[in-house]
């Protein structure tokens, strides 16, 4: 058994590292040929890189090297061991990637290649921050992060119920605004704007996508077989409710399952292949937290004196009925 378990610690390591790659392979196309050809302004630490690029010409994969390096330091005590090897990894290599695509998009002249043609502005950022932001929910999924402004993202999603994107959206707005010294264009801040509206969606968009959970309600004569099958297959806990029919008066049992959405498809194959005329109901819910699902990132100390009244008072009230 603990060689099971350790087998699939091994293969859950390597499954993350590989999405992580496939997030940083797609984050560095979008960027490198849709985003930096066309001097679009974006957030993050890689927007920092891009601005000195622009400035300096430096390679955007040397100062985002450094930058994250400096808030790696700041981050290692608060967000743990497991999580800092994963990101130091995914800079080295975004910084890799960022470096040789670089390279590729150059021209002889040193001006990089722009794939869409002259003018295609907004059409490049559009498809490059779709991109991009898709890449970022790929390797927050997987716990990793590319380092940066996803750093200061993580830290306070980690205490707190904050979507992800709405971190970096005030992060970001502060080095968008910082490239207007360099650029002297308000069209350019425009444009920075516009990135942090695509990529943020998408980013919110696929991260809220895969925890959004459902509720099933089950009416079958067979809610034994289906509570067995869907425990032991899905491995899924399973209320059973006692019900009573209005109208015929017969006594009737009630699964109740809490799920994530992508496995409907697994749960619905379950029930049709056990009860073809199960009565099943379906229903979205806003939040599920607990036993495997989400997990309530609100803080109890500052609740603890109204907490104390309210005992009090309770006890108080029960006590004068006595």
């Amino acid at each position: 058994m603990p060689q099971t378990n350790q087998t699939e610690t091994v293969w859950r390591e390597v499954k993350d590292y590989f999405f992580i790659t496939l997030g940083l392979l797609l984050y560095t196309f979008g960027w490198t040929v849709f985003l930096l050809p066309y001097q679009i302004v974006t957030g993050g630490v890689t927007g920092i890189a891009a601005i000195i690029y622009y400035a300096s010409k430096i390679p955007i994969s040397y100062s985002y090297f450094i930058i994250n390096g400096m808030l790696l330091l700041a981050a290692l005590r608060i967000l743990g061991l497991k999580f800092m090897i994963k990101t130091v990894y995914a800079i080295l290599a975004l910084s890799v990637f960022l470096w040789a695509a670089q390279e590729i998009m150059i021209n002889p002249d040193g001006t990089m290649h722009q794939v869409l043609g002259p003018g295609q502005d907004f059409m490049s950022l559009v498809i490059g921050c779709s991109m991009t932001g898709t890449s970022l929910a790929i390797v927050f999924l997987h716990n990793g992060s590319t380092g940066g402004t996803d750093i200061i993202a993580a830290i306070v999603n980690k205490y707190r119920n904050i979507s992800l994107g709405r971190v970096l959206i005030v992060v970001d707005l502060l080095i968008i605004g910082s490239s207007y010294p360099v650029f002297g264009d308000w069209r350019k801040i425009v444009f920075g704007l516009c990135t942090m509206v695509v990529e943020n969606f998408m980013l919110d968009y696929i991260m809220n996508a895969r925890r959004e959970s459902v509720q099933f309600m089950i009416f079958s004569r067979k809610y034994q077989e289906i509570a067995d099958a869907i425990g032991t297959q899905m491995e899924h806990g399973v209320t059973i409710l006692d019900g009573h029919g209005w109208y015929t008066g017969n006594e009737v049992k009630v699964l109740c399952i809490l799920a994530k959405k992508y496995e409907s498809q697994t749960m619905f194959r379950l029930i049709k292949m056990i009860d073809p005329n199960a009565f099943v109901s379906q229903s979205s819910v806003i939040g599920v937290y607990g036993e495997g699902f989400d997990e309530m990132k609100v803080s109890t100390e500052e609740k603890k004196p109204l907490l104390d009244r309210l005992l009090r008072r309770n006890k108080h009230d029960i006590n004068k009925e006595l």
